[in-house]
């Protein structure tokens, strides 16, 4: 067992594997006390391996990270499947439809945009708070790339990526906003989990701009949509 810190919680993780250990490294906390613990049980350990197609030791981590995802909505904080980018001590997030190219799009900031780095690849958290804004969160859960690092930073905007033969990007409507958000929440757990994500939800729809890139893989397509996504948060900040 030991205790790792997310978003400022400390978190028990009862684990039978050293995969999870070594995964949270650089989340490890040498408090004693701690909001919660999580485990996997013998059953969902079996479930999880596909019949041993996967190895019980990453089981453990999805599992144990699930479970704190169903938790951590009754301390505002939630998973949005996205990659987030950090720049200029800003988050903005990326979130796409499997094999759209989110990997490669974030590939293409840190390449093009000077000092951008990566936050989190792949399942970062996001906390809601009290004045309305957010802020994203690095996770030992990152993507097969391993792309992360244990740091936060505000919330600029969301960006939802979309395949185009050009770039062009514009504002998200509000149906495309709630839809597309959507397909990115953990929405699973208890009821009061799940209603207490559903809060979370409307919360964050109004807390940040949004938008809809159309985009080939090129660096031009990360230059415009930092350019559009920096000025137009600006903007947001000012009109709220």
């Amino acid at each position: 067992m030991f205790i790792i810190e997310l978003c400022g919680i400390p978190i028990r993780m009862e684990n039978r594997y050293s995969y999870v250990e070594n995964q949270c490294r650089d989340y490890r906390s040498s408090r004693k006390d701690y909001a919660f613990s999580v485990f996997a049980t013998d059953k969902e350990l079996k479930e999880e391996s596909k019949d041993g197609k996967f190895p019980f030791d990453y089981c453990e981590s999805i599992c144990l990270y699930r479970h704190i995802c169903e938790i951590l909505p009754g301390y505002s904080i939630f998973l949005m499947h996205s990659s987030v980018v950090l720049v200029d001590g800003v988050a903005y997030a990326f979130a796409a439809k499997s094999g759209v190219g989110k990997s490669t799009h974030t590939a293409l900031w840190c390449k093009t945009i000077p000092g951008a780095s990566v936050l989190n690849g792949d399942k970062p958290l996001f906390r809601m708070n009290e004045n309305g804004s957010v802020t994203a969160f690095g996770t030992p859960w990152n993507g097969k790339e391993g792309w992360g690092v244990n740091k936060s930073a505000p919330l600029g905007g969301i960006c939802f990526l979309e395949r185009g033969e050009k770039n062009a990007i514009r504002k998200a409507t509000d149906e495309e906003i709630l839809t597309k958000i959507a397909h990115q929440l953990y929405l699973r757990g208890t009821r009061t989990s799940v209603d207490l994500q559903l809060q979370l939800l409307n919360r964050l729809i109004s807390a940040v701009p949004y938008y809809v890139l159309s985009c080939t893989v090129s660096p031009e397509a990360a230059e415009l949509a930092y350019r559009t996504m920096k000025r137009n948060k600006e903007e947001f900040e000012y009109e709220n």
